[in-house]
């Protein structure tokens, strides 16, 4: 698997740092529009694509970008390439739009490098909080410079853990029975998807699950929790790893602290399909 060099990797936060701060902080409640697929964009989201798109052009002229505003065209060429071999940016401008149109302070951005479908390096940046994960590939896992390890913390039981679930796109008998019968402590939802990877690997949730996210959503969360010590899978109880290529098509996911949580997890959320 291709390395990315330190340097290429400070610029990158260092341009994903700087965008959001431009375009996300201190806005207060926007109009937007919805797209054919019901989610909502706003002229953020468009600014916020393209600088970033031009900033990585800038640094990477071979590389190739795939973004979540372009057309569906334009994504499914840019995946072609990927599949190929040429090292490709896969970008969510403003992962939790929904949260930032009214003024909820929940939102990122969210930038991953794939290399023949595989992630190699990726950020997520929280501009509220200025928080920023990041992982390369073998590498290890950071939160604002500070290593993310959950090979030391507390192995907890499923009872006692608190999840981030994502209720409305999950099976309904799954939804219902997480709703009405949580075999967890407690549950939030913060409508971002790059963040509740991040907040699974930083230990503040210790499960999750949601039942449907893109390529853009979740290839940055997913190697760094992978990288920080945690596991995932997806509904069916497909194991991820990261020598696997990732899918362009819409994926549950299901994702815990350590893979034993992970298979109870998984055996709770599978009781119920």
């Amino acid at each position: 698997m291709h390395a990315f060099a330190p340097d290429d990797q400070s610029s990158v936060i260092t341009l994903v740092r700087n965008a959001a701060r431009q375009h996300l902080l201190g806005g207060g409640t926007q109009s937007a529009d919805r797209k054919t697929d019901g989610s909502w964009v706003t002229a953020t989201d468009h600014a916020m694509q393209s600088d970033l798109q031009d900033g990585l052009a800038q640094r990477f002229p071979e590389h190739g970008f795939l973004g979540e505003e372009m057309s569906v065209a334009e994504q499914e060429a840019a995946w072609r390439e990927c599949l190929d071999g040429r090292s490709t940016w896969v970008v969510d401008p403003l992962d939790g739009t929904s949260n930032f149109r009214v003024g909820f302070p929940v939102f990122s951005v969210t930038v991953a490098l794939l290399v023949g479908g595989k992630t190699i390096f990726g950020v997520v940046y929280d501009p509220s909080r200025n928080e920023c994960f990041h992982a390369s590939r073998g590498e290890g896992a950071w939160l604002n410079g500070e290593r993310l390890s959950l090979v030391d913390e507390p192995r907890q039981q499923l009872k006692s853990c608190l999840a981030a679930v994502d209720f409305k796109r999950l099976p309904r008998g799954v939804a219902a029975h997480l709703a009405c019968d949580p075999p967890y402590a407690s549950q939030r939802s913060i409508g971002s998807v790059a963040l509740d990877w991040c907040w699974v690997a930083a230990h503040r949730v210790q499960v999750y699950v949601h039942g449907k996210q893109k390529l853009w959503d979740y290839a940055a969360g997913q190697l760094i929790l992978h990288e920080a010590g945690g596991a995932s899978a997806d509904l069916d109880g497909e194991i991820d790893y990261l020598d696997r290529p990732l899918e362009p098509l819409p994926r549950s996911a299901v994702a815990a602290t350590h893979v034993e949580l992970l298979e109870d997890w998984l055996a709770e959320l599978s009781a119920e399909r």
